[in-house]
């Protein structure tokens, strides 16, 4: 990083494996078991930005270690173990027939893998490597999902799924999940987190896909500026459309409803242009620019910087405006399983303080698939 305190660079790595097992149908009802395993070392340079006060809290998403572990422990966590029946809809119909599907999955999960996808912006190890695009900035780097410090959180998801009109498809599906700082969930019956989603699938620009996603959650055990737990509540968009063979666009958009939070606004926007265009099918450009306004609430109470991450503050501000954030990533295949991803990131008004340093961030990413 540069115009930065902490300014020295960082090296990580993190694995992640995957396994799901068809079971044997149940009459017409298809299910599964989905287990995810990871594993990682390093903090990238999410722990300085954070200690500086900025919104945007991890300018790695990639960099990973368990929670509690030393940094010389590589230590291999459970993120993900979940159930999952597809039943067809009529119930008691003909199968074959069936355009519509009922899915209900519990377990402890991602819940970003159920809400707020995006085909442009939703995967840190292959596109922006910076949490403001890789979710809604309220959800993640926000804290609203309020999962356990490894990521994962325990849930259940009710999800209607309406094909009939294929390709152009609509699902509804609502959430559950337990919620807290932490993993020991505390109050997981009477104060979680609750999500809903709408979304559809459409074709415009001559036949090409576009998603498009309005949810709205309710945070049981919200943290508020001053340290308390209390109910908070928002909404946010997600879409994509591709304009072009080539070229997607995407967009993101998120507001509070109810809580005081240090920002409570928060827009990116997007591109990702494949390598098609310069004969390199494989390769992708992305570029977003972010904007996370700070909240009159943050604004009234003063902003401050912990230099040295001892829980510290070393100097204090008046908040005003918006942190603004950019981010440019090549994606260069070298083969089908080994690319590289040259990264840069621009943050500008940190945390909402007018006068800290803008700063640059030059990351290089690889990615081993099998």
């Amino acid at each position: 990083p540069q115009g930065t305190v902490n300014g020295n660079s960082q090296l990580n790595y993190r694995t992640d494996v995957t396994a799901e097992l068809p079971l044997g149908p149940i009459g017409d009802v298809d299910h599964k078991i989905f287990a995810h395993f990871r594993m990682g070392q390093g903090l990238g340079l999410n722990s300085p930005f954070t200690n500086l006060g900025a919104f945007a809290s991890a300018p790695n998403a990639v960099a990973f270690r368990a929670s509690g572990a030393n940094p010389d422990d590589s230590v291999a966590i459970l993120g993900q173990a979940w159930y999952q029946a597809s039943i067809p809809l009529p119930f008691g119909g003909f199968k074959p027939r069936s355009r519509e599907t009922l899915e209900l999955t519990f377990g402890k999960m991602d819940i970003f893998g159920f809400f707020d996808q995006n085909a442009a912006a939703n995967d840190e190890s292959r596109q922006f490597l910076s949490s403001i695009f890789v979710h809604n900035p309220l959800l993640d780097a926000g804290g609203q999902i309020g999962v356990d410090r490894n990521g994962f959180q325990p849930g259940f998801v009710a999800s209607y799924y309406n094909y009939a009109s294929k390709p152009e498809t609509w699902r509804l599906s609502l959430g559950l999940f337990g919620t807290h700082q932490g993993a020991n969930y505390q109050r997981f019956f009477s104060s979680p987190l609750l999500m809903a989603q709408a979304e559809t699938s459409l074709k415009f620009f001559g036949g090409l896909t576009g998603n498009y996603r309005l949810y709205a959650w309710r945070q049981g055990q919200g943290s508020e500026l001053d340290g308390s737990t209390a109910q908070q509540s928002g909404w946010g968009v997600s879409a994509d459309q591709r304009v072009d063979d080539g070229v997607t666009l995407f967009g993101r958009y998120g507001q509070m409803a109810k809580g005081k939070v240090p920002f409570d606004r928060a827009l990116t926007l997007g591109a990702e242009f494949n390598g098609s265009y310069w004969s390199r099918g494989g390769d992708s450009i992305g570029i977003a620019a972010g904007w996370l306004r700070a909240s009159d609430d943050y604004r009234a109470a003063g902003g401050s910087g912990d230099l040295d991450g001892d829980g510290v503050a070393d100097f204090s501000f008046n908040p005003a405006g918006a942190e603004k954030v950019a981010e440019l990533y090549y994606r260069y295949r070298i083969t089908k399983q080994f690319e590289l991803s040259p990264d840069f990131q621009y943050i500008r008004r940190m945390g909402g303080n007018p006068d800290a340093s803008t700063a640059k961030v030059l990351g290089l990413r690889a990615q081993l698939s099998y």
